[in-house]
């Protein structure tokens, strides 16, 4: 043996190397002990979060845990640690048997010591704290709720003897409502159910379904057993975690991304069916949503377009034994719920256009071309008559190339619900003080209210430093459609081909879009369209005042 190995190394270093060393040393010491504070810190933190996952509730009932007996703050992270060890110990577990045995031989003085914050707590909590409620028994959907067409269906769903229920009807039927209340109602009765709720446009979502759902969860009276939020667009059951998820189709992306907590998927609702781009994509998106499970309810939900082409009214006519077709009118519906204006306006459509009538409001299928509108009429129009026309209604849809230029002009009676156009400019590559020259000459003056399309406020700035009264659109999700389904409604759209041919052919020609396989696709084709949307622009003030 070496007598030097036993000379400690120390004592051959200098008194400034061994002071240099040593300051190394506790330096490194001070770190340690520092990330270790730290990291206590952090996981004192942890352990008094509240649990967060199915699996920690599960892991406090396996052990027995009574929650209506524990308090807030005493179900906490530490208690669901603390059990998974007490079930491990129960099954056999070595290891975990000796760490109980450790912790139940604490000394006196920190359980007293634990037992007395608790109390202090407690005490705090009583002064601050509204008294608990205790939780409302759930009795399910009130008959008040629901449009006698509805009845059996209702049954139906809660007997789940199908699984897919579509819900064709006109407007007014509360076709929405009623799926909007069934899709709480099976929240509330199967715990490991999620709901996804879809239009074709994710951005509409917020305004309509969502909106929806919002009113079925009050109208339960369960606004206190839901959460919601607006980003994300979900809403959540406060006592199990369940989820309702809103999507657009047109990202399939975050559809495909949703990750549920624990159970799956296993109710979904179509809402405007028809606003899909087909068979085959409602099918791709039900395997993608509902994942994991035996039980499923499919809710499909449209106002039936007018063509026997459209692929939604094909879909009703192919017989499928899980499936229920429930058609629904306003007809049926209390009066009370619709209002004395829904109801007038409903009988002035079914005076004035029983065609435009029975597809809106009764749901008929009475259509069977691809042309968008089919109330168009082509005559001439005298000086004479323009000169009775006492309001007049100008709109402008701005374009260069090969976009045109497009103006109109209208006047609108109201007692024949009828329109009247007698006027146009089209033109390419024109300057804004071109096209008002133009106007000025063609007899617009400095009182006529131009609407113009609002995506070129330049332009708009442009026409009032020229004279001209030029607004913006006011646009928004679904005003499209809400201009469109105006136009569709008119006894009739009166056009002069002579003066205003550029109109009259778009209006004749404009027709709904078809797939590959000739299906007609619903939805209105931006293309084509430049007079149609001046037109729509001008009469904002009319259908917008009339609350339509």
């Amino acid at each position: 043996m070496n007598d030097e190995n036993l000379v400690p190394f120390t004592s051959k270093q200098s008194r400034e190397e061994a002071v240099k060393n040593g300051a190394k040393g506790g330096k490194k010491s001070g770190e340690v002990r520092r990330k270790k504070r730290d990291m206590k810190s952090c996981m004192e933190m942890l352990l008094k979060l509240p649990p967060c996952t199915r699996k920690d509730y599960n892991n406090l009932a396996a052990a027995g845990v009574n929650l209506d007996n524990i308090t807030d703050d005493e179900l906490n992270n530490l208690l669901v640690v603390n059990a998974a060890l007490l079930n491990r110990a129960k099954n056999g577990d070595v290891n975990a048997i000796k760490e109980l045995r450790n912790i139940i031989r604490d000394d006196d003085y920190l359980k007293h010591k634990i037992k007395y914050e608790n109390q202090k707590l407690k005490i705090e909590k009583q002064k601050t704290e509204k008294p608990v409620v205790p939780e409302k028994e759930y009795n399910g959907i009130p008959a008040n709720l629901i449009a006698p067409s509805f009845s059996s269906l209702l049954f139906d769903i809660q007997e789940h003897e199908h699984s897919e229920y579509v819900l064709p009807g006109g407007r007014g039927s509360t076709k929405s409502s009623f799926i909007s209340l069934n899709v709480i109602d099976l929240i509330m009765r199967n715990d490991n159910l999620h709901a996804c709720v879809m239009r074709q446009v994710g951005d509409t979502m917020r305004i309509t379904v969502y909106q929806q759902v919002l009113w079925a969860i009050s109208a339960l009276g369960l606004d206190d057993e839901f959460y919601c939020t607006v980003s994300p667009l979900e809403i959540t059951r406060i006592k199990t975690g369940q989820k309702i998820y809103f999507r657009g189709a047109d990202d399939p992306r975050k559809i495909k991304s949703i990750k549920v907590p624990f159970g799956y998927i296993g109710i979904v609702w179509f809402e405007e069916l028809d606003q899909f781009s087909g068979e085959e994509a409602i099918r791709s998106f039900e395997q993608s949503i509902i994942r994991g499970g035996d039980i499923a309810y499919k809710f499909k939900s449209f106002n039936p377009p007018k063509s026997t082409q459209n692929w939604a009214n094909k879909y009703l006519k192919v017989p499928r034994d899980d499936r229920l077709v429930t058609e629904s009118t306003y007809l049926t519906v209390p009066k009370k719920w619709l209002g004395k204006q829904f109801l007038d306006d409903a009988e002035f459509l079914k005076e004035t256009n029983p065609t435009a009538y029975e597809n809106e409001y009764l749901g008929v299928v009475n259509g069977t071309g691809g042309n968008v509108f089919d109330n168009v009429n082509i005559r001439e129009i005298t000086d004479e008559e323009i000169k009775t026309f006492d309001r007049i209604y100008c709109g402008i849809d701005w374009g260069w190339y090969p976009d045109p230029f497009a103006f109109t002009k209208m006047t609108y009676i109201a007692s024949q619900h009828k329109l009247i156009i007698f006027d146009e400019y089209r033109c390419n590559k024109q300057s804004n003080e071109q096209t008002a020259n133009v106007l000025k000459a063609r007899g617009v003056t400095a009182n006529d209210l131009i609407i113009c399309d609002s995506a070129e406020m330049k332009s708009i700035g442009d026409y009032r430093a020229f004279g001209l009264l030029a607004r913006p659109a006011e646009k928004g999700p679904g005003s499209v459609d809400y201009s469109m389904k105006w136009l569709q409604s008119l006894k009739s759209i009166e056009i002069d081909n002579r003066r205003c041919p550029e109109t009259a052919k778009e209006f004749l020609d404009y027709e709904y879009e078809r797939d590959k396989e000739g299906n007609v696709i619903s939805g209105y084709p931006d293309k084509d369209n430049h007079s149609i949307d001046s037109v729509r622009y001008a009469c904002q003030r009319i259908y917008r005042n009339r609350g339509q």
